[in-house]
């Protein structure tokens, strides 16, 4: 594959270049933890890089943006059970330890369970928030109905790096295949976790998604993560990765999107065709196999929080892929099998860009999009609205 990765991004592990599951932006949530005396394990799950407060203290010590549980002087060890956004299957983890250095946890596991909707209705809501607590007798009474021997170890023990710049971030990957639910963090025996990222693929039935609030005046958001779609190629990430711009809800800031760096065959003098499109030799591209193929009916390009970066022209292609070896040989390749769902568009900064069915060309059925942007910048969020259509995948 034909891609072009900043510096950046080239040395992380292809995993993460999937939608991370355990975002609370996208619904992720702490169903219980056994302790949160220095800081709440709700802050694992925020989508925003751990911070460091110096000076900062509180009631209990130490302010920290991350999962802090006191110094265990009681058997056992501590642990957290938190509930995906969406059902998937994950292919690996991020254990980010950010600015815990004498006081990160030394080892940890990971265990997994897929619990219906029935079984997870039966777990009590997590009621606690914030430092200073630890669970109840009751709590553990209640979590405990999901004892041990149910939960399957996607994740042996292991061992961390602490919190410096430089080692923070514990890359660890999942081989298995099974959908999950629920994971359990298991830290041994003790410390402090700043971020805990899981990477993987939304798996829903289509009926569920036809059911939910995915499904809007008939049509729904194809290419959307909480549908299962997944980016599967790009040319270039350098500030951000087009992974983002398929997640739920509006963008947060311009961290919260595809942007990549300024090209450097650009022109030195602009010019542009009748329609205003600037006449550039090049472009960047990112493709996505859909969640739900279907036939497209609406096209949304946003470019919210760009305002003096945003592309000056997107274009859309879409063409039918059943096979994921076919698949690999495909997504960078010009010319056939893509074809042109929406031709070069001019963009404009900070805005909705809506095209409806009269705006797009010949290819109205797809399993798999590519959006070009020209010469280069930002795309906060494109939606792909639909009607699914079941396709066999080999």
């Amino acid at each position: 594959m034909a891609t072009r990765k900043s510096e950046s991004v080239s040395n992380l592990p292809k995993f993460t270049e999937l939608n991370n599951l355990a975002s609370s932006k996208n619904g992720a949530s702490i169903v219980f933890a056994t302790d949160d005396w220095f800081a709440a394990a709700e802050n694992l799950l925020k989508e925003e890089d751990a911070e460091w407060r110096e000076g900062v203290f509180d009631d209990f010590g130490k302010w920290m943006d991350g999962w802090e549980t006191r110094r265990k002087r009681i058997v056992g060890h501590d642990w957290a059970v938190i509930k995906l956004a969406y059902p998937g299957t994950l292919k690996g983890v991020d254990i980010d330890t950010s600015f815990f250095t004498g006081n990160y946890t030394p080892k940890v596991s990971i265990q997994a369970i897929r619990l219906s909707p029935q079984e997870e209705s039966i777990i009590p809501p997590r009621t606690r928030r914030g430092n200073g607590q630890a669970a109840s007798k009751e709590e553990f009474q209640k979590i405990n109905m999901f004892n041990p021997e149910k939960w399957t170890t996607i994740l042996e023990k292991t061992v961390l790096k602490p919190g410096y710049a430089d080692t923070c971030h514990n890359y660890l990957e999942i081989k298995n295949n099974e959908i999950w639910t629920h994971l359990r963090l298991n830290m041994y025996p003790d410390g402090g976790i700043a971020r805990m990222r899981v990477y993987g693929q939304v798996s829903r039935d289509l009926g569920d998604i036809l059911n939910s609030k995915s499904n809007v005046n008939g049509l729904v958001d194809m290419i959307a993560a909480e549908n299962g779609g997944i980016c599967i190629g790009y040319s270039d990430a350098h500030f951000g990765m087009p992974s983002k711009i398929i997640q739920d809800g509006q963008s947060i800031n311009m961290g919260d999107g595809w942007e990549t760096a300024r090209r450097l065959d650009r022109p030195e003098i602009l010019t542009a065709d009748k329609n205003g499109v600037l006449q550039v030799p090049g472009n960047e591209w990112a493709a996505f196999r859909l969640g739900v193929p279907g036939h497209i009916y609406k096209v949304v390009i946003e470019t919210t929080h760009y305002q003096g970066n945003f592309p000056d022209s997107c274009r859309l292609e879409g063409c039918t892929i059943k096979s994921l070896n076919d698949e690999n040989k495909t997504i960078s390749l010009d010319g056939a099998p893509w074809e042109e769902i929406l031709p070069a568009k001019k963009m404009g900064p900070s805005r909705d860009h809506i095209f409806e069915e009269k705006d797009l060309g010949k290819c109205r059925f797809a399993t798999h999009v590519r959006i070009r942007m020209a010469p280069d910048g930002g795309v906060a969020r494109l939606r792909i609205w639909g009607k699914p259509e079941q396709v066999s995948r080999v």
